[in-house]
């Protein structure tokens, strides 16, 4: 049985039950399932923005320039209230905040409290930008925020172009006013010749004047030059006494800290032991004079003493036979009387002999019982003046430190005036010398005063005074002076026409795909009988297509015909499509007839290389290079490309180039699957026990 008999059996087993016819609508349904669901969704979203809820609010307060009211954020809402763009809905500012956060609105578009106050500044002296602020939230929808951004360019650029209008306005009319000004500047300068020559008599004066001053000046400079020269050796005395003062509040301050403690927790002590002193000195000074009085006498009786012994002991011890038995004590007793007269003698002597010692002594003593006397009087008071003492000492310091610093300042600040006057000096003398030049400058400013007044006549005349319309004519080019004009060469309607040739291949993938699930890849039978190889793919190859062929029709009818899809080349179209229908089909069967069940995982891999590289909804471009080097090579891509010409128009050039394309891709996956063919003839021990079935 040839080819197309094998195809038409396969064809007619779906007619044999409900199942099976099922299956066939469904196969029939399923690429325009995929190709006008898809479309339909997103058919035309732009002609449906004002179903969209956005939040708008207006806290503009408006604002008055020149006399007139501005409500700037007035005008834009009720333009675009008008719109057909959103829907938009007058909301408070925390309340738009909250929707969209929320998603109640998927945007806001907030016109502050000082917008029109920012757009009439352009009058004044410090002009400022308005701002229209959006508040946007990719969480509710990225597109709209895209949308939103194109929307509301046009929105500041109107609202841009009619604070421009108002701002070039003001300017012409300002050249009116300065025509008129320029006019009066032209008689005022007439004015100015007669004063010059009261300002050039001025000028002499004023140079006169400034000859006396300059000398005064270089006085004023030798005097302050001494005393800066005195206050330098001021400044040096100063910091020499503030250096002592310092150093003595150190040594009287470190010894209140040692002492002061002592003399607060003792005072009492202190007094007994003044008085002590007082007392043991006054009674020293008694004893000294009974010490002059009485060493005389002492000395003299010890000596009568010891020759009073000496006659005991030798009339008891010397004369008689018997010596008396208390001999030997008499004998230490004489001894000892002698010793003692010697002792006297010594004292009575070293008393004569240092008399003058003695009375220097005795006035020490008496200094010494004055002073304690008056130090047991001042005890408990010690603490109270050694306070007193170390403040005095400190405010000294403080004093001497503030003078030192005062003296510094002022030899700076001599130094500063000293400078200044030199500097006065020179300038009074530039001053003078620049007022002998000014006064013949002036003879020169009467002639040019006339030339002035002259140049102001014939420039009021080149200044410009529009009226009305030529203002109005002039301001509309100078506020929007380029104007976009564009020209679509074969322009989509819609959004749905421009994704079309996208959709419509992905479809008839997804067709082919799904056909291969329910028809054998290769005829069991043609395996089973032996036929040849191309008779083997041909067979399971041409069902698909003939499928494929009514998934296209039907497919394109309803695009055409029930969602409004307008094709440039609709005979093209559809033919083209035919040859796509059997490219996908050959390339489908050939993956599910080489590689078995992996085939169908390989064939929607396959399908998601292509709709990443074909460029069908960003240009291929601003993909990542792996999909730019896969682009040329994959059959949708052509695809592509070829169905954007014959649906919307323009050269048929890569039309052509698609047709020769997907002819290869046919021809090499039938020749593929005919090789497959062949090996599945041959029984394998992998095909009795396949690694994988699905």
């Amino acid at each position: 049985m040839r080819s197309p008999g094998l195809a038409a059996l396969e064809l007619r087993r779906f007619g044999r039950g409900k199942l099976p016819r099922a299956a066939l609508v469904a196969l029939l349904v399923l690429p325009l399932l995929y190709g006008a669901l898809y479309l339909w969704s997103f058919w035309d979203p732009y002609s449906r923005l004002d179903r969209v809820p956005v939040a708008l609010v207006n806290d503009d307060k408006g604002a008055t320039a020149d006399g007139k009211r501005i409500a700037a954020g007035d005008d834009i809402a009720e333009g675009l209230r008008d719109s057909d763009t959103f829907d938009w809905r007058e909301v408070s500012a925390a309340e738009a905040r909250r929707g969209v956060e929320d998603g109640t609105y998927y945007l806001s578009l907030t016109m502050p409290a000082d917008f029109s106050r920012r757009i009439a500044s352009g009058s004044g002296d410090s002009p400022e930008a308005g701002a229209l602020e959006v508040r946007t939230n990719d969480a509710n929808n990225y597109l709209v925020g895209q949308i939103s951004r194109t929307v509301f360019g046009e929105v500041r650029r109107a609202a841009s172009t009619k604070t421009s209008r108002s701002f070039l306005d003001r300017i012409f009319v300002s050249f009116s006013d300065i025509h008129g000004e320029t006019v009066k500047a032209a008689k005022g300068a007439d004015k100015l010749k007669g004063g010059i020559g009261k300002a050039e008599k001025g000028s002499k004066d004023l140079a006169d004047h400034l000859k006396d001053a300059e000398t005064g000046s270089g006085k004023l400079a030798g005097g302050l030059k001494k005393l800066h020269k005195g206050a330098d050796g001021l400044e040096d005395g100063s910091r020499k006494v503030a250096d002592g003062t310092k150093t003595l509040a150190d040594k009287v301050n470190a010894l209140d800290a040692r002492v002061g403690p002592f003399l607060r927790d003792n005072d009492k002590s202190i007094g007994e032991t003044a008085r002590f002193v007082a007392d043991s000195a006054g009674e020293l000074r008694d004893g000294l004079d009974d010490l002059v009085e009485r060493a005389p006498a002492a000395a003299k009786d010890a000596r009568a003493a010891s020759d009073t012994m000496d006659e005991v002991h030798r009339t008891r011890c010397e004369e008689p036979v018997l010596p008396d038995a208390a001999c030997a004590d008499l004998e230490k007793a004489r001894d000892a009387a002698a010793k003692a007269a010697t002792a006297a003698g010594d004292a009575d002597t070293l008393v004569a002999d240092r008399r003058t010692d003695l009375k220097e002594l005795d006035g020490h003593l008496g200094t010494l019982e004055k002073r304690a006397r008056t130090l047991a009087d001042r005890a408990p008071h010690l603490s109270e003046d050694l306070d007193d003492a170390v403040t005095r000492i400190n405010k000294l310091n403080d004093g001497a430190g503030k003078v030192a610093a005062g003296m510094k300042k002022l030899h700076k600040e001599l130094g500063t005036a000293k400078t200044g006057a030199v500097d006065l000096d020179k300038g009074i003398g530039g001053i003078r010398t620049g007022a002998e030049d000014l006064n013949g400058g002036i003879y020169k400013l009467v002639d040019g005063s006339t030339e002035l007044a002259g140049g102001l006549h014939d420039g009021a005349e080149r200044i410009p005074d529009y009226d009305k319309q030529d203002r109005d004519r002039r301001t509309e080019m100078m506020a929007d002076p380029v104007r976009l004009v564009t020209h679509d060469l074969h322009k989509a309607p819609n959004y749905g026409t421009g994704f079309a040739p996208y959709f419509i291949p992905l479809s008839l993938w997804v067709g082919a795909m799904v056909a291969y699930m329910l028809i054998a890849p290769m005829n069991r039978r043609a395996l089973a009988a032996g036929a040849s190889a191309w008779r083997i793919a041909l067979a399971g190859w041409l069902p698909v297509v003939a499928i494929g062929i009514l998934q296209t029709v039907a497919l394109m009818a309803v695009l055409h015909w029930a969602i409004g899809l307008q094709m440039a080349r609709a005979a093209g179209t559809v033919g083209f499509l035919f040859l796509v229908t059997a490219c996908f089909a050959a390339i489908v069967q050939w993956l599910n007839a080489r590689f078995g069940a992996a085939g169908r995982i390989l064939v929607l891999a396959l399908l998601m290389l292509q709709l990443t590289s074909a460029g069908g909804t960003y240009p291929v471009q601003t993909s990542p290079g792996f999909f730019n080097a896969l682009h040329p090579f994959l059959p949708m891509s052509h695809v592509v490309e070829a169905l954007r010409r014959l649906v919307t128009g323009g050269g048929l050039g890569p039309v052509w180039q698609a047709c020769a394309v997907l002819t290869a891709f046919t021809a090499g996956a039938l020749a593929l699957t005919a090789l497959s063919a062949r090996r599945r003839q041959v029984w394998t021990l992998d095909r009795l026990h396949p690694e994988l079935s699905l």
